[in-house]
């Protein structure tokens, strides 16, 4: 079965079954009401280099102080947990397309955009993409350039040798994207968007970033629909 037959299948699922909340499961488009009001948004104060919430406003932060990090900042629109955890998993593996609207306004609701040039968005595994028939962080990239007008574009290519990052640990996960990825022209605007569904470590944005940077982009800003908070 082919890509594209894959997404087919997806879509027509998606539109044929009845809609219920990702989350508690019961009668709604994507997420009701009350799963919505759980989710849980990152506020200031927060790490001004990788968006992680602290007890006051700090240039680094003890969670990304001392790493190499290849983006100029990263921001998350909720906490990773809850119904934020139920409705990326419904995205990821079920390629559910109408959670990407719902994801996008959240994010614009509590994210700033970037000064950005364009937006792109980290490439998929092709076999897991395969799978799942619909990527989440194109998804995102895509509703979030037409919200705040700026183009899309795809810039990352990815190397089929990389294990998922699930359940690595952050050395791991380190290790595990390094090389992972490369810029698809040589020509990448001055300043990107990179965008994703979740900010674990910061392992795979640094890693875009710094293929980004690689095909010349001065400045690269990460912006996620959710953030594993620890």
């Amino acid at each position: 079965m082919t890509t594209s037959s894959v997404a087919s299948s997806v879509w027509l699922i998606d539109l044929v079954l009845p809609h219920r909340c990702v989350a508690c499961r019961t009668a709604a488009d994507a997420l009701c009401a009350s799963c919505r009001a759980r989710l849980r948004p990152l506020l200031p104060p927060l790490c001004n280099r990788c968006g992680a919430p602290t007890s006051w406003a700090v240039e680094r932060c003890r969670e990304c102080a001392g790493r190499r990090l290849g983006f100029a900042s990263a921001r998350a629109a909720v906490v990773y947990a809850g119904p934020a955890r139920a409705l990326v998993a419904a995205w990821k593996e079920h390629g559910l397309r109408r959670l990407g609207p719902l994801a996008a306004e959240v994010v614009v609701d509590r994210v700033a955009p970037p000064a950005a040039d364009v937006i792109t968005y980290i490439s998929p595994d092709a076999v897991r993409q395969l799978q799942r028939g619909a990527h989440p962080a194109e998804l995102l990239a895509r509703e979030l350039a037409s919200r705040w007008g700026i183009p899309c574009r795809r810039l990352l290519g990815r190397s089929p040798s990389a294990a998922r990052q699930m359940g690595l640990r952050y050395a791991e996960r380190r290790q595990n994207v390094r090389g992972a990825f490369r810029p698809l022209t040589d020509d990448v605007p001055t300043r990107v968007l990179l965008v994703d569904d979740v900010y674990t470590t910061g392992a795979t944005a640094s890693a875009a970033a710094t293929a980004l940077r690689a095909g010349g982009a001065e400045r690269v800003d990460v912006v996620t629909f959710a953030r594993a908070v620890r």
